[in-house]
């Protein structure tokens, strides 16, 4: 049989290089889950150049060609034939730096609705505040919430000893411990198709409205902001992607006209759940020490352009974790498809 070397490669040159990219990606990540269409993207491409490979090997071809697809055919039929089990490994480092952030950015659509419900909530808490002051009382669920906000901070700042001396650690771990229940919480009512989940995420976003509106209204602005961003620009997020988990399992649930059956769509996204609920945990672990260790402090003992700008500078460094994080790294330096351009 003879072939028509240039034209060959021409038509067949794209299909290797996709195949050696997804081979690629696999070595570099042998324990990422490959979705449906990729697993069958793979196999297609498998089945093409093992054709080209049988073409090749019967006609009168250049070498480099035939010894370059049969690598590429090995190394493929090594990873779909691939049979022993793995061994999970504890990787820490590799779930906070690549996992969860990946994970979040796969379900964006569900973080966006999360954010959106929480300002919604934000700005109907707030904006019951500024038409009826008096209700206050029924939005603010905590009493230290209800006190006049002048009277507090004026109170705060004549403290000059340190209120948690002694129990700080304690105080922390309460924090943690009730907040990742929260979020648990917040997750686990996506079951109720999700509207238990837009509840809590409303009602979060109501409360945190009123006291941003309460405090902003009696001038209590800079200290508004110095107690809640330390701790806030971490734990809120934290709570919104709670959130998204929680509409991650509801769209599960629900299915959205997608006819594969329930148990499957509840096994597809089982791992992902996982894997939000934990990074919240996480970050939930950080947000309570922090509270604990510097929010609850404020002028003169800590001015509050410093919590601020701390606040701020987690804020900016987790979104660009959770947007940046985990992407592929570079490719290394191709091989050269002899007869043509780089792999």
């Amino acid at each position: 049989m003879i072939l028509d070397l240039e034209r060959f490669l021409e038509a067949e040159r794209p299909h290797w290089e996709r195949l050696e990219a997804r081979l690629r990606a696999l070595e570099a990540d042998p324990h990422r889950r490959m979705s449906l269409p990729e697993i069958l993207e793979l196999h297609t491409l498998y089945q093409r150049a093992s054709a080209d490979l049988g073409r090749v090997a019967t006609s009168s071809f250049e070498p480099g060609v035939r010894r370059y697809l049969e690598s590429l055919v090995a190394r493929a039929y090594g990873e779909i034939h691939e049979s022993r089990r793995r061994p999970h490994r504890l990787a820490p480092w590799r779930f906070l730096s690549r996992t969860f952030p990946r994970v979040f950015r796969r379900h964006l659509r569900a973080f966006g609705v999360a954010v959106l419900i929480t300002f919604a909530g934000c700005a109907f808490g707030g904006g019951a505040i500024l038409v009826d002051p008096p209700a206050r009382e029924a939005l603010l669920p905590f009493d230290h919430l209800r006190e006049d906000p002048g009277e507090r901070v004026a109170g705060e700042e004549r403290t000059i000893t340190d209120r948690l001396q002694g129990v700080k650690t304690t105080f922390s771990a309460f924090l943690m411990a009730n907040n990742i229940r929260v979020a648990i919480l917040c997750m686990a009512l996506g079951a109720s198709w999700g509207i238990g989940t837009a509840i809590l995420l409303f009602s979060n976003g109501l409360m945190l409205g009123a006291v941003l509106i309460d405090y902003v209204q009696a001038g209590q602005s800079r200290f508004v902001l110095g107690w809640l961003l330390p701790h806030g620009s971490i734990e809120i997020p934290a709570f919104i992607i709670a959130g998204q988990a929680g509409l991650v399992l509801a769209g599960a649930l629900i299915g959205w006209g997608d006819r594969t059956p329930l148990k499957a769509r509840l096994r597809q996204v089982t791992a992902d759940l996982v894997t939000l609920i934990a990074g919240v945990a996480v970050l939930l672990v950080w947000a309570g020490f922090i509270e604990s260790f510097l929010s609850q402090y404020h002028e003169p003992i800590l001015p509050y352009s410093v919590k601020i700008g701390f606040g701020v500078t987690e804020l900016l460094m987790l979104t660009l974790f959770l947007s940046r994080a985990g992407r592929k790294e570079t490719e290394p330096e191709g091989r050269v498809i002899p007869g043509g351009r780089t792999a």
